[in-house]
């Protein structure tokens, strides 16, 4: 799209506000902890030293409504230790200006750096860099300094101390990511009564799987309904799909269509009760409906072959499912179910912080090489801040912290969410300040009334952070404005000064990725080639357990699923970041990626329908099988690197491993099972299906792989 088009696109979500579940519990517990830290700073050293330990307990408190699965005291104490070291060794250069810039590049560059780890972590080292400016700036002693930044740290420790000892929704996230996994396999089941053939997205699955790794502490201590379920929702998502698949269950339309529709309803519903017990600890309340449609004796007699194995494991995963989100069962029986859900999704375990310093360390290391998405953000922004620090010390105003705050809390390193949000910095910024100003002009509030007006604001921002960033933005600016003018007037701004100082770093923010991006458009033809070089390799791991079943086993096709799913994710997020990105492809049409797209998810899913059916360990091979999988993993290479060539695969080497395998069949006189086999076919239609789709796209040259053409 145009330049001007993705501004106006990013700028209206940028502005936009959302309808979001609020959580008031949470929220209070935030400003609550913060009034104490307050209170204690006012009682003991004063308004200055109040304020500047008030902004830890505040970026405490916001660091744990961050999409993490990291204990919240665990991340409110890293937020306060961090700014408090952030503070103290800030004051300690400021009075030498060259030594501060040097600081200055240095954090910065760091935090951008950060974003390797996840963007929980990119978001907390920014936020530090960004409070710094103005903590710094509240010291007039190497001594102050230290005071103030042990206090910054007892903010942290505040807000973790009261999580502790105020939990609300007590494993609530992990929960939420769990029932979240349930209730789209019942969404599923529901697509597969109307759409046979339908997608299924593993997002939740994949949330679900990040949730459920565990620190060994909370290993101890997680609840028993969130023991073993994940693993049962993984194995539900095949079955389903085999049950419903024509090309392996069951004919279109019929008795036996009927029957299935009765399974996947009624199995959607015990889905969506177990998700809810899940979400609210409490007991499963089955549909008397569903109960009796899946009891009834009619699936053995209707049902034949494929379609019976299916519906019995489906009742019998169900079973498990409920048995799970009860809790029910001894400390044994529990560590027994948990055991046989490892062998679909092994138990996962989390570090603990001190050894995950290594780890993220190993991350950021990584990211330093040319072409890096993230090395580049943290070169714009540290250039960013250095300049916006220098222009608002140039600038007559004073306080010219503003303009680097501003452009590092708003950069990220994506296209359109550093241009969305410096739009809605900018917004909220203006009201915020406005307000907040004219209130603080107009009254001239003591400490203890300017105190109590920035606890209001920090309530109101940690209870709809999430309904958009403009509201956050007018709330944070509100308070930042209140907590300065409770340290006296020495810190007083004009509404016009503080917004020209937010323009000048929203502005130094959105011109520095127009002059140094980070396109994603460009890499999406790779991105495309990693998920059908993954896609293959799943795909060829399910064929595999066939040639050789005695000797194979699920681990090798649970770990290429999960690569496959990684690879599909990292596409899907890329297109969505493309879309808003003033760039075209020239290589790669709308149309053509979308058509590729519903090419690989189907190869993705007749993968998933041989995985419903892998044999068991005493199975007569299939030799064939292998020679097909080794086809599979060659073609798909080859298919991957002429995707990223800008040519379409061919898939020649595929056809012959099939047609070698019907020979050998009819050699033998006897005939493969119509799953694994029918699954093969679907394998070479969506592959086929895939470079029809390149091929109708724009700028494709014609393949010249060992696959060949269909």
């Amino acid at each position: 799209m145009s330049w001007l088009r993705a501004l106006r696109e990013t700028a209206r979500s940028g502005l936009t506000i959302e309808r979001r579940r609020l959580e008031p519990l949470i929220a209070i517990r935030g400003a609550a902890g913060l009034a104490l830290v307050i209170g204690v700073g006012l009682a003991f050293f004063g308004p200055v030293v109040a304020a500047s330990s008030a902004f830890g307990a505040f970026q405490a408190a916001i660091a744990t409504f961050q999409r993490s699965w990291r204990p919240r005291p665990v991340l409110a104490l890293v937020s306060g230790a961090s700014l408090a070291v952030s503070t103290f060794l800030g004051y300690l250069t400021g009075a030498h200006l060259p030594l501060f810039m040097a600081l200055l590049v240095l954090w910065t560059f760091l935090a951008g750096l950060t974003w390797a780890a996840g963007p929980t972590g990119g978001i907390i080292a920014a936020s530090n860099v960004g409070i710094m400016l103005v903590t710094i700036t509240l010291p007039t002693s190497v001594a102050q300094a230290a005071v103030h930044a042990v206090m910054i740290a007892f903010g942290g420790v505040v807000q973790a101390a009261l999580i502790v000892l105020l939990p609300v929704r007590r494993w609530g996230a992990q929960r939420d990511a769990l029932a979240d996994a349930l209730a789209a396999e019942a969404d599923y089941a529901r697509r597969l009564r109307h759409d046979p053939v339908a997608e299924f997205d593993p997002v939740p699955l994949m949330t679900a799987r990040s949730a459920a790794a565990v620190t060994p502490r909370q290993a101890r201590h997680r609840p028993a309904e969130l023991h073993g379920s994940r693993g049962l929702a993984e194995r539900i998502g095949p079955v389903l799909a085999s049950l419903a698949d024509p090309a392996v269950g069951v004919p279109a339309e019929g008795p036996e269509r009927d029957r299935v529709r009765e399974l996947l309803a009624a199995a959607a519903s015990v889905l969506d009760a177990a998700a809810r017990a899940i979400r609210h600890g409490a007991p499963v309340r089955l549909p008397a409906p569903a109960v009796a449609a899946l009891r009834t004796p009619d699936t053995g007699a209707i049902l034949t072959g494929a379609a019976r194995r299916a519906a019995r494991r489906l009742s019998a995963l169900l079973a498990d499912v409920i048995e799970t989100a009860e809790g029910d069962g001894t400390k044994e029986a529990r560590a027994e179910a948990d055991d046989a859900a490892d062998t679909i999704a092994p138990h996962r375990r989390r570090p603990t912080l001190l050894r995950l310093v290594p780890v993220v360390l190993w991350a950021m290391r990584a990211e330093l090489r040319p072409g890096s998405p993230i090395l580049r953000h943290a070169v714009r922004a540290t250039v960013v801040v250095a300049v916006g620090y220098l222009i608002g010390a140039a600038l007559p105003f004073g306080h010219g912290y503003w303009a680097p705050m501003a452009a590092v809390m708003v950069m990220r390193p994506e296209f359109s969410q550093t241009y969305a949000r410096a739009a809605g910095r900018f917004g909220g910024t203006i009201v915020g300040v406005f307000v907040a100003t004219a209130i603080v002009q107009a009254t001239h509030p003591g400490a203890g009334p300017a105190a109590a007006l920035a606890i209001v604001c920090a309530l109101l921002m940690y209870l709809l952070m999430r309904t958009g960033y403009v509201v956050g933005q007018a709330c944070v600016s509100a308070y930042v404005v209140f907590l300065l003018g409770m340290a006296g007037e020495a810190w007083s701004q004009t509404v016009g000064e503080r917004v020209v100082l937010t323009l000048v770093g929203g502005l130094l923010a959105m011109i520095s990725y127009a002059v140094y991006p980070a396109w994603e458009t460009p890499r999406l033809r790779n991105r495309l080639g990693d998920w059908l070089a993954a896609g293959g390799r799943y795909a060829a791991s399910a064929v595999d357990q066939y040639a050789d079943p005695a000797e194979r086993g699920p681990e090798d096709v649970r770990a290429a699923l999960l690569v496959s799913r990684e690879a599909r994710v990292a596409w899907q997020e890329a297109v969505a970041r493309a879309q808003h990105e003033p760039v075209r492809h020239r290589g790669l049409s709308r149309t053509a990626a979308e058509d590729a797209q519903h090419a690989l998810a189907q190869l993705g899913r007749a993968a998933m329908l041989m995985e419903a059916h892998l044999p068991e360990g005493d199975a007569i091979p299939v030799p064939a099988a292998a020679q097909l999988a080794d086809a599979l993993r060659r073609a798909t290479e080859q298919g991957a690197k002429d995707v990223r060539e800008r040519r379409a695969p061919r898939w020649e080497a595929v056809r012959e491993a099939l047609e070698r395998w019907d020979e050998e069949d009819e050699r033998r006189g006897r005939t493969s099972d119509p799953v694994v086999r029918n699954g093969a076919d679907l394998l070479l239609e969506s592959l086929e299906e895939f470079s029809r789709a390149l091929d109708a796209g724009a700028g494709v040259r014609p393949g010249t792989s060992g696959a060949g053409r269909s």
